[in-house]
């Protein structure tokens, strides 16, 4: 298998195109390049806890202009964009609560809309492939729990392992997925399984979200990576009818960005109903992430 390394070398970056070179030396998404197959791989290693914190959501929009920049005038190189995690276990476990119960208590509407604004224009991005006819892929080597499940769909492809977790916790604090979830399920599974699994609360398994088909392939525990080297492999003699489809299916499934925001909107207000026995589940929730935190990621150097 062909090792993967910086595309400032591979591609001889011009030393003018800052958003492209400033892809690469993002703090919380190590990302590198695959020449020979023509993969992006992006892995998160977001600040502290593995949620998406406002300045993991920013390298998330840099990491969308370096694409357009890198890739906006050669559009047939990227044919595989692939998002990963560095924490060990999970893929992520979605909204930054810590920051969603501070702005509840200050009444601070306007930052919980941004919020959800700010997601849900990576959302759409993504989920239109970046106007790129690339074929996205989630690499879910861990759990993908509220907005962390939410991102994954996304994607084109999913590979889980065996011992992923997935689903919505929001019900037990009287919220919701706001940022793209019922949108992206019911078009994938209709709207009462997507209404059953938002409101439900459930953890499914990999293996039951495999059944669903919301899970593309299922890996065994460790072989995540192997598995999508593996389809990335076995699908480049026929990326184009892939990529065709799967752009097909971005005009049968359209979901405007209108609809996105107005889904916010609602969340928002539903925010600012909780009580204070809701919050201090959401601040349990925190402690329990908390937990899991990781140590400042190291920055590398653009070549």
């Amino acid at each position: 298998m062909p090792s993967i390394f910086p595309a400032a070398a591979a591609l001889r970056l011009d030393p003018q195109n800052v958003d492209a070179r400033r892809m690469f030396a993002l703090e919380q998404l190590d990302v590198s390049w695959d020449d020979s197959t023509g993969s992006l791989w992006t892995f998160m290693r977001p600040r502290g806890r593995p949620s998406y914190n406002l300045h993991l959501l920013d390298d998330f929009h840099a990491w969308q202009r370096g694409i357009a920049a890198m890739f906006g005038d050669r559009k047939s190189e990227l044919r595989f964009l692939i998002l990963g995690s560095r924490t060990p276990g999970i893929f992520s476990l979605g909204g930054d609560l810590d920051y969603f119960t501070q702005k509840i208590r200050e009444r601070d509407r306007k930052a919980l809309v941004a919020y959800g604004q700010s997601c849900v224009r990576i959302l759409h991005k993504n989920m239109n492939g970046l106007g790129l006819p690339t074929i996205t892929m989630a690499l879910a080597q861990g759990d993908a729990l509220g907005g962390g499940f939410e991102s994954l769909l996304s994607f084109n492809v999913i590979v889980a392992e065996r011992q992923a977790k997935f689903g919505f916790p929001e019900n037990i604090f009287g919220l919701f997925p706001g940022m793209g979830a019922y949108s992206l399920l019911a078009r994938r599974v209709g709207s009462p399984l997507a209404e059953k699994i938002i409101l439900s609360g459930k953890t499914y398994t990999a293996a039951e979200m495999h059944e669903l088909g919301l899970v593309h392939i299922l890996a065994e525990p460790g072989e995540g990576l192997a598995e999508a080297k593996a389809y990335i492999a076995r699908s480049r003699r026929r990326y184009t009818g892939i990529s065709a489809v799967y752009q097909a299916g971005r005009h049968v499934n359209t979901i405007s960005l209108k609809e996105l925001d107005r889904i916010v909107q609602v969340w928002a207000d539903a925010c600012l109903e909780l009580g204070e026995r809701d919050l201090k589940v959401m601040h349990r929730l925190v402690s329990a992430q908390d937990r899991l935190r990781t140590p400042p990621p190291r920055l590398r150097a653009v070549s």
